[in-house]
């Protein structure tokens, strides 16, 4: 398994979550509420909840305008920020597969996605090979790829956004022969990276859980903090494991320990975290 920087959902988990990463957490979270769009000056605040100061917001929106995630826009003489068309559709899969995430059957069978770019254009063997890791697609040889089957209708739609299908065909395939699926899987897959991923999520929050788990507490602020933070750090992971079947998977598999935390602190944390969240974007926006 292949780490790969994204705009998005890269980084290499789980050093300290970055600036332009909680940002985009805030944009997901709260903006797609008011059209995609935020005051420069609520986002600073919001972010000073998280302990970031405002030159390095504005240093992270920078970043991400620069990218293309978002763009410049005032609204009612307020400058802010909304987002744009491609962090839309990126937000709007990601929703999917953070919040409505599925974990394959045997039956759902695989995904197949084979492709061969010509050298003048080894540009786009590169972003192939991008989109396909950040999907969570396990490499069986070179330019082979493979994911569970039920992610056909993600691939295709990113494989179209990035024009990147002219350079490959799209396969479902069964397993008939010859090595066993779970070794299959061990290979195609890096498990243990995978394994160290969720140990270092649960380790990471599961005091969170404990915290709020002692008593009825009601510090909205803290609440916003601390969803942000996890959100932040868990979105990589559903990307990073596909999805894979639970009979493929060793017994004792800990990405199951690392989604019930996660589900836990959503439904512990979510709603105070969204109530902070509007009272500060209602106060009036002085950039």
């Amino acid at each position: 398994m292949t780490v790969v920087e994204d705009p998005v959902r890269g980084g290499r988990a789980f050093a300290a979550n970055q600036p332009w990463q909680l940002i985009v957490t805030l944009y997901g979270l709260y903006a797609r509420q008011n059209e995609g769009w935020l005051s420069i000056a609520s986002v600073v605040r919001l972010m000073a909840d998280l302990g970031v100061d405002g030159q390095a917001v504005r240093s992270s929106i920078y970043r991400l305008k620069r990218r293309g995630l978002l763009v410049a826009e005032k609204v009612g003489g307020t400058a802010g920020y909304t987002l744009s068309p491609t962090a839309r559709h990126i937000l709007a899969e990601g929703d999917a597969r953070i919040f409505g995430r599925r974990r394959a059957t045997l039956d759902d069978g695989w995904l197949l996605v084979v492709f061969s770019v010509p050298e003048p254009e080894r540009d786009k063997r590169h972003q192939l090979r991008s989109q396909l890791t950040r999907l969570g697609f396990g490499t069986v040889a070179p330019g082979v790829w493979v994911a569970p089957g039920h992610l056909e209708t993600e691939a295709r739609e990113v494989l179209e956004r990035w024009r990147l299908g002219v350079f490959a065909e799209v396969f479902r395939a069964q397993h008939v022969a010859f090595r066993d699926p779970r070794e299959n899987v061990r290979s195609w897959w890096d498990l243990e990276a995978l394994r160290r991923l969720y140990t270092d999520f649960i380790e990471r929050y599961r005091p969170v859980r404990e915290r709020w788990s002692r008593g009825p507490e009601r510090d909205a602020a803290r609440a916003f903090a601390d969803y942000v933070e996890v959100l932040t750090a868990w979105r990589r992971l559903p990307y990073a494991d596909p999805g894979l079947p639970l009979e493929l998977l060793p017994a004792d598999w800990n990405g199951l320990a690392a989604e019930t935390l996660f589900t836990a602190l959503r439904e512990r944390l979510a709603g105070p975290a969204g109530e902070h969240a509007r009272a500060v974007l209602m106060r009036p926006a002085r950039a």
